[in-house]
């Protein structure tokens, strides 16, 4: 079936910064140019708007209160009501790029309503206690009124779960995650990575490298205190964020801030290893290591488990904890590994596969559905 025939409406809780959903719904407009886009609130700017190819998304009130720019996500109790005030009534599919509350619009008996889930709710489900300790509100009245925030996030989130025809996950890791929450299965597609950006480099230089915003759930620290006890071996970290993350990185590791493509592309292609500590949902950064010929040192679980093929690719490492880390380090440095072998790992993960994968997902879901109702 032919995309043009069908209206679509794409909808993304938010534009802010580019990370790996924002990747995945401008590689979804590449697909769909004529779709329209939703979100809470769009902070990108000109640069970062070329990622969604010009387009400007429809937003909510959540746009326009207060200090939205900086702090938008401090109205997250907003959120559910804001996404239901989305009138998506005139499309025939919806997309939605769901992480926090996007999979919540409003759609009729006559829409179908595709949900490309990055993860469940993340801060209310799965990482609940975790969050509360971070964010210091695991006690006092604070910590009482997130609580019940939280939980009214849950309930609200379980109870729009069957405004959802179809489910895809970007990995079998939040496919497992998908069921236990919603109840519901989800087909995996992963996400696109652009692995064509990226040149396989077989003389590789001798530091190892992380990537990584600086914020608890990344585990920066982990990093940094497993390499300030193995001072001979140099790490190179890109990223930014909270700097008291940062308060122990000894001589040996060199923070440097953001980095442009090209910049980072460079440190990708030249590295020994790539560094990666996070619990993560798939990991694009991940991919486009290995799209470079690099090898993988990742925390085992979630997206890494997927991507990164132990002892060919990478090594995996069991625990998130600094010696669970220089233990892999010191296994990866007795290992040879395949570059070419690496890059091929990689390919697997390509925008070419994703969009053959999604639109044959879609216009199948969409004849169905047609079916369906014409037989109502």
């Amino acid at each position: 079936m032919n995309a043009q025939s069908y209206k679509l409406a794409l909808v993304h809780e938010w534009l802010s910064i580019i990370a790996g959903s924002e990747k995945v719904v401008g590689e979804l407009l590449a697909l769909y140019p004529n779709a329209d886009l939703f979100t809470l609130v769009d902070f990108f700017n000109d640069d970062e708007r070329a990622l969604v190819h010009g387009k400007r998304a429809k937003t909510s009130f959540i746009q326009k209160l207060p200090f939205a720019k900086t702090s938008f996500r401090s109205y997250l109790p907003l959120m559910p009501l804001a996404i239901e005030q989305f009138d998506l009534s005139q499309y025939d599919v919806v997309i939605s790029s769901h992480h926090a509350v996007a999979k919540g619009v409003l759609t009729h008996q006559n829409q179908l309503h595709i949900c490309y889930c990055h993860s469940p709710m993340r801060y209310a489900w799965d990482f609940y206690h975790e969050y509360l300790r971070e964010a210091k509100l695991d006690k006092g009245l604070k910590g009482l009124i997130a609580k019940a925030m939280l939980h009214y996030l849950r309930l609200w989130d379980v109870s729009s779960v069957n405004r959802v025809d179809a489910f895809i996950a970007n990995s079998h890791y939040i496919a497992r995650r998908v069921k236990r929450i919603y109840n519901r299965d989800a087909s995996v597609i992963y996400p696109p990575v652009d692995v064509e950006k990226f040149s396989l480099r077989e003389k590789k230089d001798s530091f190892y490298l992380a990537v990584a915003r600086f914020v608890p759930y990344k585990k920066v620290d982990v990093i940094i205190e497993a390499f300030s006890q193995m001072p001979d071996k140099k790490l190179v970290l890109i990223g930014e964020g909270d700097k008291s993350i940062l308060k122990n990185a000894t001589r040996n590791i060199e923070v440097i801030g953001f980095q442009p493509f090209e910049s980072l592309k460079s440190y990708l292609e030249s590295a020994k290893a790539f560094v990666y500590a996070a619990e993560e949902d798939f990991g694009i950064t991940i991919v486009e290591a290995q799209a470079c010929g690099t090898p993988v040192i990742a925390f085992g679980k979630g997206g890494a488990s997927e991507t990164v093929i132990d002892g060919k690719t990478g090594v995996l490492f069991e625990r998130q904890t600094a010696q669970s880390l220089i233990q892999a380090v010191k296994e990866f440095e007795t290992m040879e590994l395949d570059c070419a072998e690496i890059r091929r790992n990689a390919e697997r993960f390509s925008r070419a596969i994703f969009a053959e994968s999604i639109k044959t997902f879609i216009d199948e879901k969409y004849s169905d559905f047609l079916e369906a109702t014409c037989a109502r």
